[in-house]
């Protein structure tokens, strides 16, 4: 099978598109090697993540004949290489297929994170919109198959787009596997040492942007103990200005250290020596960093009312978003409850075992077989 992806986020985006372009490129080299697998890209960007490559003779990385141009190239003058490769199947992983791909007779996957641009609108600008719309719209319309990676995905698929639910299959997303280790002491003190990190913290991974819902637990900081430190790290928005005014206004300078310029081989180590993770975003896609944090055997609270359930399992804790109150007496409650936290983080590591590649590479892999030599 001759499979291509459009991976423009695998070379250039490093965090959650970029994380789940490369999970799947990865997983599915890995898993079926008899395969051949084309990337194409509008440039290739020197990163140590593209190691992540470097075992995979099978995997051909395509890009443009010219450096002018080059997303005109990626929405539509793509499908001349695809022909040109004989491509038997082609996977959009983040939202778009090229235009005029549905008249070359390859079969086609889309990958929809979320429609929090449509739930949301008040945080996306309306250019950004109306551009996320039309290539979402495409894509659903002409794909033969789309991928939800979650039911609450799916959920908002059919209900905002109208999409045909037989054409939506659920399958969730993996975490780079470098969490799924365990740090050795020796790296836990170097990182501890890098950072400066306290001796126990509560954990925030995420852009600070207001959906993430940052405030809602420095607001619930002034609520705990005066022992309890916070450590986020996460690219800054012009939300960042809101949070760091409301911790001037609060004195809570010594409680929260914000982490900028982390090294991804040091976040396992940072996820490990967390207390606990809390993470009380308004709405995700899937919620990555929740399944980060089980793999690294931290426990979780998180907030109801997304998708958020479905990465965190019956074990995670869920908080309102909107209700600090309820988000102080459950971090109250795990920091001082031993066993609850074992149990929390021996039931998430049962749970985290359904998002493996052992798991997630035949679901790939079924419905590519049954689009090609089944549909």
């Amino acid at each position: 099978m001759r499979i291509g992806y459009e991976a423009k986020r695998a070379f250039l985006n490093m965090t959650g598109l970029g994380n789940y372009c490369r999970e799947v490129i990865r997983m599915m080299a890995a898993n079926y090697p008899h395969n051949q697998y084309f990337l194409y890209t509008p440039k290739v960007k020197a990163t140590s993540k593209r190691d992540f490559l470097a075992p995979y003779p099978e995997v051909k990385t395509i890009t443009p004949p010219s450096k002018l141009f080059t997303s005109l190239w990626r929405s539509k003058g793509v499908v001349k290489n695809l022909k040109r490769d004989s491509i038997d199947l082609y996977h959009g992983l983040s939202h778009e297929l090229p235009i005029g791909i549905q008249q070359t007779g390859i079969k086609t996957v889309v990958t929809i994170h979320d429609l929090i641009f449509m739930r949301f609108p008040q945080y996306f600008g309306f250019i950004s919109r109306k551009i996320y719309a039309a290539k979402i719209k495409y894509a659903c319309k002409h794909a033969d198959k789309i991928i939800a990676i979650s039911e609450k995905t799916k959920e908002d698929l059919i209900e905002l787009l109208n999409v045909d639910a037989n054409k939506i299959e659920v399958i969730y997303q993996s975490c780079d596997v470098i969490f799924k280790a365990e740090q050795s002491q020796q790296k836990k003190a170097e990182v501890k040492t890098k950072y400066n990190l306290p001796e126990k913290y509560l954990l925030n991974v995420g852009t600070i942007e207001p959906r993430k819902n940052l405030l809602l637990l420095i607001k619930a900081l002034v609520y705990l103990p005066n022992d309890t430190q916070l450590v986020v790290i996460g690219k800054e928005t012009s939300y960042a200005n809101k949070i760091n005014e409301y911790i001037i206004n609060h004195k809570l300078d010594n409680k929260v250290l914000f982490l900028k310029n982390v090294a991804f081989d040091d976040l396992p180590a940072i996820y490990q020596l967390a207390e606990l993770f809390v993470y009380p975003s308004k709405y995700e896609g899937f919620g990555i960093p929740v399944l980060e944090a089980l793999v690294s055997g931290t426990p979780v609270i998180a907030a109801k009312g997304s998708c958020l359930e479905e990465a965190g399992g019956p074990d995670t804790i869920y908080i309102d978003p909107d209700d600090e109150t309820d988000l102080i007496e459950k971090i109250k409650a795990v920091l001082t409850d031993k066993p609850l936290q074992q149990k929390m983080i021996e039931r998430g590591f049962i749970y985290a075992a359904k998002f493996e590649d052992l798991k997630l590479a035949p679901q790939l892999m079924h419905l590519y077989t049954n689009l090609l030599y089944h549909a």
